[in-house]
């Protein structure tokens, strides 16, 4: 846990007690702060009360007495409605931060590489983590991944943390200077958060905000609008740039071409590593990952062997394309991480002859832009509120309306033929059926785990 040391003495108010907001209502009051802490559902007031943090409704309570509010990041303090605490912080003079820019002003001696993207970045924060371990150095990773800021340990000087940052948590660390910022794409999504299109690459592109000639931005050029933040970073010229990419050879950066990853960013191209036996890192969009990992390591310094050692270690993370069995030459993939269509297009094109478990809540624009890989489908396999909607959209593709999980997962495996793959990837966000996305990948993993005991199916 981190010691909030400059709040030590201060009253701060806490809004939104889940992942992130309980620790840090933790960690401020173990430094000795008075904490204000509030959640709007009864159950995370409940579970806080339980740990010992003071609850004080941030609705009704004086706020001018503050100078602080550290929200969670899934509150909105902007659009599509702020929310009325956040404005009353707003009306009182209140500072509006999340977690993320406390464990800055708290460890300044560390090193900081920050990830965001629309897609990748979790698999990108823990590789980079996952290569600095391998190196021997000291690292930290957590943010939007999975550990609160504040439940990270501390590091004094040599040590990095490795923050992966959502398009919310950067709109509330004002105080984070990135010593490594990493944008590895944008497409649209969580356009009602950010206002529009333009809101939301606004907040992309403050991962390098106030970066200075000592600093690095590691930029993705696979999609237009990352190449577009490329080119006026490079027209700025106020930080040290490196262009990556997962598909095709750059004059100058860290790519993948050929399936084999290169740094070239003296313009001279030097192979580290062929990643096509790299079964963690399928597709081009891993490989973008991969060659973004790679340009952070090579700038703090490890050698291209000690990077490559660690690629044929990396383990992955569950919900990104995890391989969770292969049943009677049937594999089942666990994609349950791709909430929308621009990462279900990343699983789908990594495979042939697919099962396709897909739906839930749509995201604007539902599934029109994966026609190009409808003919990979074998069959679709259609769960949640977006399946009549999908069921549409497929039209000749072969299709049945499942339903549920339970259904899509029994039905695909039973008609899926050896050499095939069962991919859960529902191009959905999961709140009409499950608790999250973790809730929908864990449950997809306990059914395939069930079916062994099915008839014509052995592990």
């Amino acid at each position: 846990m981190i010691d909030v040391y400059p709040f030590h003495g201060f009253q701060v108010a806490v809004l939104g007690l889940g992942r992130s907001g309980l620790p840090t209502a933790q960690a401020l009051a173990a430094s000795g702060a008075e904490v204000w802490a509030w959640d709007d559902s009864e159950d995370r007031r409940a579970e806080a009360r339980a740990a010992g943090v003071n609850l004080v409704d941030l609705h009704k309570a004086d706020l001018r007495e503050l100078t602080t509010l550290v929200l969670s990041p899934g509150i909105p303090h902007t659009h599509p409605a702020p929310h009325p605490v956040a404005t009353r912080a707003r009306e009182a003079g209140l500072e509006i931060v999340c977690d993320v820019d406390l464990l800055f002003r708290c460890q300044r001696e560390a090193a900081y590489v920050g990830v965001t993207g629309t897609n990748g970045k979790s698999t990108t924060t823990a590789l980079i983590g996952h290569v600095l371990k391998h190196a021997g150095r000291r690292v930290e990773v957590g943010g939007n991944i999975g550990t609160a800021a504040l439940s990270l340990e501390p590091l004094a000087g040599g040590g990095t943390y490795a923050i992966e940052m959502s398009s919310y948590q950067l709109e509330l660390a004002p105080t984070a200077v990135w010593d490594i910022g990493v944008l590895l794409n944008v497409s649209p999504d969580h356009l009602d958060r950010h206002g529009g299109m333009d809101g939301y690459v606004a907040a992309k592109r403050t991962i390098f905000q106030r970066q200075a000639r000592q600093h690095l931005a590691v930029v993705g050029v696979d999609d237009a609008i990352s190449a577009g933040i490329h080119d006026a970073l490079v027209r700025a010229d106020d930080q040290k740039i490196v262009a990556i990419s997962g598909s095709r050879r750059l004059k100058r950066g860290v790519y993948v071409a050929d399936g084999t990853l290169f740094d070239a960013r003296d313009g001279n191209p030097a192979a580290i590593r062929d990643l096509s036996d790299c079964l963690t890192l399928p597709g081009a969009h891993n490989h973008q990952n991969a060659a973004a990992a790679a340009a952070v390591a090579l700038n703090i310094g490890i050698a291209p062997a000690r990077i490559a050692e660690a690629l044929d270690t990396y383990p992955g993370l569950a919900h990104r394309q995890e391989r969770i069995a292969t049943l009677d030459g049937v594999l089942f993939v666990n994609d349950s991480k791709a909430t929308n269509a621009d990462a279900a297009a990343r699983a789908l094109g990594c495979y042939e002859n697919i099962h396709w478990i897909a739906g839930g809540q749509a995201k604007e624009g539902g599934i029109e832009s994966l026609r190009a890989f409808f003919p990979r489908i074998a069959h679709a396999w259609l769960i949640g509120e977006a399946a009549n909607d999908f069921a549409r959209t497929l039209g000749d593709v072969p299709h049945t309306v499942a339903g549920d999980l339970a259904t899509a997962v029994r039905s695909a495996a039973k008609a899926a033929k050896p050499g095939s793959v069962v991919l859960l990837s529902p191009a959905c966000a999961s709140w009409d059926q499950f608790r999250n996305f973790e809730h929908r990948g864990e449950t997809f993993r306990g059914l395939v785990a069930g079916l062994s005991g099915m008839e014509g199916l052995a592990a």
